[in-house]
């Protein structure tokens, strides 16, 4: 059990210092423009603001437009077409598309990942550029109806167009991240520098960059936990749309089958991917985990939520 939360906590910490590191990355660079009065950072709140909000944004977006080859290339997926002469992967791809049809969607991509965790997960930017896949840990421990369950649910995920609502999310918190951050950095130099003619000390401007990279970090993490929410919402949704294509009962079944292979959930490798995926990682740091209890999902589509 403790090596499991630690494993969890290390996720949660590397998933949370991606989303930072971005940010910090970006934030150096408007500091370093800010200083060769390419963009005066201090003066225009308003356009403070609109840099803010394209840097957020455009690095959410960005995320967005290569998760689908970031996904394939981190994880390791092979497509599958229909005609492997495999009985399992030629169903995945056929269940797949027949999901697909009753949820009036274009087709997706359809593969899978060599890994012993059981889970799946669906990315792309948009509905017609999805990708549904799966590892081969869940192909072997799920039966058929089960894995039906699964790909329902991550079609639901398509069909909801989660992947674009939580891109638009992670871009406003990003945004907001960098301006509050700006705002009490300049607080802080203006402080410093209240009493010297001469502006700012190298001092001061230190000082004000230790507490810039200080609020980003205790906005990230506050930001993270906003995402996080956002992110156990959208998965209710998503196991309802799954309960609808494929049968509460599969849907039901699957997410008990993922609760019995809890420990068999490996998001270590693409730790971007964790919040696609169906199954999360032990309850642990609620207020950061990206996916409500299994017990909690299940109380709910059995209407005892």
């Amino acid at each position: 059990m403790l090596q499991q939360i630690v494993q969890f906590a290390k996720r949660i910490s590397l998933f949370i210092a991606t989303n930072i590191a971005i940010l910090l990355t970006v934030s150096l660079l408007l500091a370093v423009l800010g200083q060769l009065g390419v963009l005066d950072l201090a003066g225009d709140q308003g356009a403070l603001l609109v840099i803010c909000a394209v840097w957020g944004f455009g690095a959410a977006i960005v995320s967005l437009l290569l998760s689908r080859k970031m996904a394939k290339w981190t994880m390791g997926v092979r497509l599958v077409d229909g005609r492997t002469g495999n009985a399992d992967l030629d169903w995945l791809h056929n269940k797949v598309g027949q999901l697909a049809q009753q949820a009036n969607l274009p087709m997706p991509e359809v593969g899978f990942y060599d890994s012993p965790e059981v889970n799946a997960f669906a990315t792309g930017p948009s509905k017609s550029r999805s990708l549904v896949a799966v590892s081969t840990g869940l192909l072997k421990g799920m039966s058929r109806q089960e894995v039906e369950g699964v790909l329902a649910h991550e079609l639901s995920h398509v069909a909801n167009g989660d992947m674009v609502t939580m891109t638009l999310i992670q871009g406003v918190v990003n945004a907001f991240v960098l301006y509050l951050s700006h705002v009490i950095a300049a607080i802080v130099r203006n402080v410093i520098a209240r009493d010297d003619e001469r502006g700012p000390s190298m001092l001061g401007m230190l000082a004000s960059q230790l507490v810039f990279i200080a609020a980003q970090i205790a906005f990230g993490l506050i930001g993270s936990m906003i995402t996080a929410w956002f992110s156990r919402q959208r998965e209710f949704r998503a196991d309802a749309g799954g309960a609808s294509l494929a049968g509460r009962g599969a849907m039901i079944g699957a997410l008990r089958r993922l609760e019995s292979f809890q420990a068999k959930v490996d998001n270590a490798r693409g730790p971007q991917l964790a919040t696609l995926k169906i199954a999360g990682g032990p309850r642990w740091l609620a207020l950061l985990s990206t996916h409500p209890p299994l017990q909690v999902r299940i109380a709910a589509l059995e209407g005892r939520a």
